[in-house]
């Protein structure tokens, strides 16, 4: 029988969505054997070499390597492997900004959750919470029990953000800030990288004691005099004075309109006249239909790390902000990866 569909780009995405989580896995297993490690540093391999490098049974193997190639990741010519021109941009090295770090971490924490979705979604809570000990309500909390896997999610989110970071820190709008407060600031990835670009800037990053333990090290060895670690919880505890900016990077969209509003009116107390605040992360579209790394990241969050939030459309930051008290409030839209920047000044 003829497929009706066949050539719509719907029932195209719709053959490769009900593979993708095993074609997924097989490529994050890939990364952890060093298949595309080991084919960047010899430009391409036989199965047998491969069998060789990674260690793992034959007939295994030969299942694996199907499955990557599907994915176009990987070639086969004559008999040899190699890494197409995506896959050794992307997933062939260690570098702090490799998709290898994403991949590892999305696979350890965030798609073992989706498993809970339907049941997470109908309860109105982060039921795959359960999965980690402890009684703290969001992931967050629960991974400072767990040092090893805190450490592969945020060395995965320190990824991910160098990825995108860029296009943040060479805004103009941040040319004049001397005192950036990073609010959820996670390992200091981002104020380590304005400190980078920006050489009259320092910053201070709020976030959990146990990932200030974490991002010590790093930051503590080169930028330890304009990048700050500053332990506490950003709800409970008062922000560091001092600044003259405040950002929300990757930090606001974690949770509910309500919890929002308290974060921002901290945000607007902490600042003098004429400070200003920034709302970095992804924006759904206006009308919540596009956006496929905005609309896993909401699941995400609902299923497992807060029970809430979504990645917002830029009117509903623009909206709070001005609920707050903020003037000139506007948003720099079309960054990579479906990110916005929304940012206000306080008069």
């Amino acid at each position: 029988m003829s497929n009706a569909y066949e050539g719509d780009p719907v029932y195209e995405r719709f053959r490769f969505l009900v593979n993708a989580p095993a074609l997924f896995n097989a490529v994050t297993t890939a990364v952890e054997l060093g298949v595309f490690r080991h084919l960047q540093e010899h430009r391409r391999a036989s199965f047998e070499q491969l069998h060789a490098a990674t260690g793992i049974p034959a007939h295994q193997l030969r299942v694996l390597l199907q499955g990557v190639c599907s994915t176009g990741l990987l070639t086969r010519t004559d008999g040899h492997y190699a890494n197409s021109a995506v896959a050794a941009d992307l997933l062939a090295t260690d570098a702090p900004d490799s998709w290898s770090h994403i991949l590892v971490g999305w696979k350890e924490v965030y798609y073992p959750a989706f498993s809970h979705m339907t049941r997470a979604l109908r309860a109105g809570t982060n039921t795959a919470l359960a999965d980690h000990p402890g009684d703290e309500p969001t992931l967050y909390q629960r991974l400072s029990r767990n040092p090893e896997l805190e450490a592969v999610f945020h060395r995965a989110m320190s990824a991910f953000t160098l990825r995108s970071v860029d296009a943040l820190v060479e805004r103009d709008e941040f040319a004049a800030v001397q005192h950036l407060l990073d609010i959820g600031g996670g390992d200091g990835t981002t104020s380590a990288e304005f400190a980078r670009r920006h050489p009259g800037l320092r910053a201070t990053v709020l976030d959990m004691p146990s990932v200030s333990r974490l991002a010590g090290d790093g930051v503590a060895a080169e930028l330890a005099d304009r990048v700050r670690l500053h332990p506490g919880d950003i709800f409970e505890d008062a922000f560091p004075p001092g600044a003259d900016a405040v950002l929300f990077s990757h930090v606001l969209e974690i949770f509910a309109e309500e919890q929002i509003i308290a974060l921002l009116t901290k945000a607007y107390d902490a600042l003098p006249a004429g400070g200003q605040v920034f709302v970095y992360g992804f924006n759904v579209s206006d009308d919540e239909t596009e956006g496929i790394f905005s609309a896993r990241l909401g699941l995400y969050f609902n299923v497992l790390a807060s029970g809430r939030g979504m990645a917002y459309p830029a009117k509903d930051y623009e909206q709070w902000l001005r609920r707050v008290g903020f003037t000139e409030v506007r948003t720099v839209g079309g960054l990579p990866y479906e990110h916005g920047l929304t940012l206000g000044t306080k008069a």
